[in-house]
């Protein structure tokens, strides 16, 4: 199976062969839960997102992303920030792929749908704020969340 392999601030991690701009959601529901998937290529927790296509816009491609990885159907609401930090790369096994991270985060308030697990979430669940720090996820994912909960007056650029 394709596997996805984060490295930060790693000597031994490959070095990047490709730049590829995408989305981050950081969807809420009316209770304030935010929505988060069980990756099926590293089996942490991330919340939704994935690249930009051609001939779409940001907005498209987190609404559209989210839908295909959970179900939930989103409205975009605001920015958490931009994150470059060349010191983070992902790893795609399937074809040996190695990006520099560059995912623009976004916030959403759910508007419908059900959570339902997709070819790339093996789980779809509403987390309360309080218990995102009992979940495994990568580095930059908790930074992403994080930097959300702090509820800055501005977004991130990174």
């Amino acid at each position: 199976m394709a596997r996805r392999i984060d490295y930060y601030d790693d000597p031994n991690a490959p070095k990047a062969n490709s730049l590829v701009p995408s989305v981050n959601v950081i969807v809420t529901n009316e209770t304030g839960d935010i929505l988060m998937i069980r990756r099926s290529d590293n089996d942490n927790w991330a919340v939704p997102g994935g690249a930009i296509d051609l001939g779409e816009s940001v907005r498209q491609a987190a609404i559209r992303e989210t839908k295909e990885e959970t179900g939930i159907d989103c409205e975009i609401t605001g920015l958490v920030g931009i994150y470059s930090d060349p010191k983070h790369v992902i790893h795609y096994t399937s074809n040996d792929e190695v990006r520099q991270e560059f995912s623009i985060v976004l916030t959403a308030r759910s508007t419908g749908g059900h959570p339902t697990p997709s070819d790339e979430s093996r789980e779809v669940h509403w987390v309360q704020a309080n218990a995102i720090d009992d979940l495994r996820m990568d580095r930059s994912m908790r930074r992403r969340i994080t930097d959300y909960l702090e509820e800055r007056s501005r977004p991130i650029v990174t």
